[in-house]
């Protein structure tokens, strides 16, 4: 029993440093070659993220390989039950959002967190990559690492769902860009989808139902960035 348990919180130990530690080896390449990375047109920079953040998603996949061809059989089987059953609790976790949103941005004067302020440049700046990286990078990734790296070193089903919400919208939150404290205010709508996601696979131990919901989540926001971005 302590062996399996060594090799499982080495699974998720090791997808948890792969996630911090790879991106912060992202301008390595430019450096050993000499390239200002200033001077290089968009496009290029944005290829270069993508195929990076690619190698960073595979990577994470082969770590927890044995553990996703388990759950995608898993999920071939009972998909509708899974997703019938923890629908209500995404929406739940959308309405704390929008709710605990409205509520913040009214007592900080129409504040928007620093995180969300980059998102919305990033977005002006490169559609394609936003979309890329919300879409498709951040469901599979962020559910991999901290709801199943953490799951994998915290067995108490309790305190897994408390430490990975909180860790999940700590990091959405938490940052250099922070302009007042009054943005920790913003853990609320962030740690309420990473509890919610979190509950989920605690309840299925199957990481698909998470990443499956995710993918929505951040779809339909992006959607709606879309949108604003044709229409306004």
């Amino acid at each position: 029993m302590k062996n399996s348990y060594i090799k499982t919180a080495g699974i998720g130990m090791l997808a948890i440093l792969v996630y911090f530690i790879l991106p912060m080896l992202e301008a390595v390449p430019f450096q050993l070659f000499g390239i200002d990375t200033a001077t290089l047109p968009l496009l290029p920079k944005i290829i270069y993220m993508i195929v990076y953040e690619t190698v960073i998603l595979i990577l994470i996949l082969l770590i927890f390989y044995p553990k996703l061809k388990r759950d995608f059989m898993d999920m071939k089987k009972n998909h509708m039950n899974y997703y019938s059953k923890y629908f209500k609790y995404w929406l739940l976790g959308i309405f704390i959002m929008m709710v605990s949103n409205l509520l913040i941005m009214q007592f900080t004067d129409n504040q928007v967190a620093s995180n969300e302020q980059a998102v919305q440049t990033l977005f002006d700046i490169s559609p394609i990559y936003i979309f890329f990286s919300a879409v498709i990078f951040a469901p599979l990734v962020e559910e991999l690492v901290f709801r199943q790296g953490i799951r994998n070193i915290i067995p108490n089903k309790l305190l897994f769902i408390i430490v990975s919400g909180l860790v999940f919208g700590g990091l959405h939150v938490i940052s250099s860009d922070m302009q007042s404290f009054t943005e920790l205010l913003y853990l609320i709508p962030y740690c309420a989808p990473g509890i919610i996601f979190a509950y989920i696979l605690a309840e299925t131990d199957n990481i698909f139902v998470s990443i499956g919901l995710h993918f929505m989540h951040n779809g339909l926001l992006i959607a709606l960035q879309f949108f604003l971005l044709f229409f306004s």
